[in-house]
């Protein structure tokens, strides 16, 4: 598996291609991402959304019509991909795919879970490929998302911080801002924003 990852627009938004088998997964396209995409792909099947957010989100259609491969986003989140007061400029998506909480896809082999951690936005996930989690804006190095967005819940972000921390395996986390970290070393910190949030 190869991951490249770049960071997208003022936000910092971290695009991934994800490479295993000889395709390549699209995960959190944001704004102006369409270029490096096109760039990086050779064999594209799918653009995954850990959440709704614009600047996650902001290239899913462009990227859609260019490669012509199906969108997948949290059923919890697709209210978001529409636009709204708070990103009215956010050019329309629509999935293709509306996933349920914790639903698992096969890609010839390649099993994508969508593992449900809401309480950031209603729909928030963390994408599971082999020995990587794309957390998204659920966990950060040493950080988590914010809850005092339009649809955030602390409540619903303390029961996905107890949930994570039930996670008994090891893998990297990607998130969608900053550097890499581990299921393991963020699991000592859950406690702290549990308490706090």
């Amino acid at each position: 598996m190869k991951i490249k990852a770049k960071p997208m627009g003022e936000y910092q938004t971290n695009c991934y291609i994800v490479t295993i088998n000889g395709m390549d997964f699209i995960i959190d396209p944001g704004i102006g991402a369409t270029a490096w995409v096109l760039e990086n792909v050779t064999n594209p099947v799918a653009i995954l959304n850990t959440h709704g957010h614009f600047d996650h989100v902001w290239s899913n259609a462009e990227l859609q019509k260019k490669l012509n491969i199906p969108l997948y986003t949290p059923k919890g989140d697709v209210m978001l991909l529409q636009g709204n007061s708070w990103s009215p400029d956010l050019p329309p998506s629509k999935p293709d795919v509306e996933v349920e909480p914790n639903q698992e896809f096969d890609f010839k082999g390649v099993k994508v879970k969508f593992t449900h951690f809401p309480g950031h936005t209603p729909g928030c996930s963390a994408i599971e490929i082999e020995d990587a989690m794309f957390s998204g804006d659920f966990i950060f190095e040493r950080s988590i998302g914010r809850t005092d967005f339009p649809y955030s819940s602390p409540q619903e972000m303390k029961e996905s911080l107890e949930e994570f921390k039930k996670i008994s395996y090891d893998k990297t986390i990607y998130p969608g801002h900053g550097g890499t970290t581990t299921i393991k070393q963020e699991q000592q910190y859950s406690d702290y924003w549990i308490a706090n949030l």
